[in-house]
């Protein structure tokens, strides 16, 4: 909490020393006044006018630096309802292709980052109208298995590795492993040029939810079914495209024979049902670019003054992210809408916030939804830990080391880290590394406490 207040000084000095004409007109109107000059009050308005340009722009800037969630940020009004499980994501709009390109499945089989090298990183860059521009989106090398059920090609499908440029909110797809692919008829090769559809591919992994209300109201759900989901992108793609109410499709609100298309996937689903896909295809470590990606380290996190001050950690759930034409070289800055359960057992609210979410999270989107946040002491504002998040997340292995040296990992165990990142911020205990050593004499008093947070694992 202490660095928004730090940021919001360290850049009021800043702007003074840079709009010095500021101070100076406050000199000029005070000396022009005792004089008993007539025109002291112009010196005096100009000053007085600069001076709330200047505390503006340093609140703008603390608050982009350091975007601190409070009541004001409460979401006023939903057009539409989040379900318990609901993700809804608005990326970037993929290129259409030709009208004969026939829409199919890819499975990523590696993937490596080629290039990623924004310029001045630190600051926020705006472009006026490009969501995607190469400067601050990855080109990854992908290997790709294009299931095509084409006459021309084996009904196994092909292979082709080739460099795309990836949308940073749709990197999870990859990590995933399931693309949605338009493959041309004809080209240079013998497939012809195959395009992923990125907000596709995002709906296809699992990333962002999606569910149908059928002509009768009924509710069912086709996240990571792949097959239904391939059926309905098809129907959308030849009606024009379709828009969702969130993650939802009303099949009300479509034409009669669109509607009926989509009622007969769905009743197909309900005759023969789809299992449900894994949440990342076999080979996961072939496609991790994780590493590779910008973003805060993995780690049980500091503790500072609000932990002192009676601050506690909070566990959210981000519930949408929407694409902005504004960017970090650690990561795009995105529209969020996230549901926080305040510590106090008040009840939950959602709040709308446009922060920077760094891409190593954003890379593993498909997984968890979570966010952990850091708890104001008075309870009326909090701030996105980043580090404890991806730690969560499962951006980095947690682990904790025995004092008799054996090795106990967390992978796969969130609410095991969960409750060990309470435990020291509770007893003020920084760790800034993603594992817990207890062999450590300063680590030595919580041992016990350690332990028994995990005694199966132990």
């Amino acid at each position: 909490m202490r660095g928004y207040t730090g940021a919001l000084f360290g850049f009021l000095a800043f702007a003074t020393l840079c709009c010095l004409p500021v101070p100076v007109a406050f000199v000029v109107a005070y000396t022009a006044w005792s004089e008993g000059e007539d025109w002291a009050w112009i010196a005096l308005v100009a000053a007085l006018a600069g001076s709330v340009l200047i505390v503006g722009t340093a609140h703008r800037y603390a608050r982009n630096q350091h975007p601190r969630i409070t009541r004001r940020d409460l979401v006023k009004e939903e057009n539409f309802s989040y379900g318990e499980e609901t993700f809804v994501m608005w990326a970037p709009r993929s290129p259409k292709g030709s009208p004969r390109a026939r829409l199919v499945r890819a499975d990523v089989l590696e993937a490596s980052l080629v290039q990623y090298s924004p310029e001045g990183s630190t600051g926020f860059t705006t472009y006026g109208n490009d969501h995607t521009p190469d400067e601050f989106t990855p080109l990854i090398r992908l290997r790709l298995r294009v299931h095509d059920a084409g006459e021309a090609v084996d009904s196994a499908g092909f292979e082709l590795t080739d460099d795309w440029r990836v949308p940073s909110v749709c990197l999870s797809a990859v990590t995933a492993g399931r693309l949605a692919v338009l493959v041309e008829p004809d080209g240079p090769r013998a497939h012809g040029k195959v395009t992923p559809l990125w907000p596709g591919s995002a709906l296809l992994a699992g990333t962002r939810t999606c569910r149908v209300v059928d002509l009768e109201g009924r509710l069912s759900d086709a996240t990571r079914r792949p097959d239904r989901l391939l059926r309905q992108m098809r129907i959308s793609r030849s009606a024009g495209g379709i828009a969702m109410a969130g993650d939802t499709i009303g099949l009300r609100h479509l034409d009669a024979p669109t509607a009926a298309r989509y009622t007969a996937v769905a009743e197909r689903d309900r005759a023969f049902p789809e299992a449900r896909a894994p949440v990342s295809e076999p080979g996961e470590e072939s496609r991790w670019l994780v590493n590779s990606l910008p973003g805060e380290r993995a780690a049980f996190g500091h503790v500072g003054r609000w932990s002192r001050r009676g601050g506690v950690l909070v566990r959210a759930r981000f519930l949408e992210m929407r694409a902005t034409r504004t960017f970090q070289g650690h990561g795009p800055v995105l529209d969020t809408v996230m549901r926080i359960q305040p510590a106090d057992g008040t009840p939950r609210f959602d709040a709308a916030r446009r922060l920077t979410v760094p891409m190593n999270y954003l890379a593993v989107l498909h997984r968890t939804r979570e966010v952990v946040l850091l708890a104001h002491p008075n309870g009326g504002s909090y701030l996105v830990d980043w580090a404890r998040t991806n730690l969560l997340a499962g951006t980095t292995a947690a682990g904790v080391i025995a004092p008799d040296g054996r090795e106990l990992p967390l992978t796969g165990r969130p609410d095991v880290v969960w409750s060990l990142m309470n435990l020291l911020a509770t007893h003020g205990v920084s760790n800034p590394a993603p594992v817990l050593d207890l062999r450590r004499r300063r680590m030595s008093a919580l041992a016990g406490a350690v332990l028994e947070a995990l005694p199966e694992v132990a």
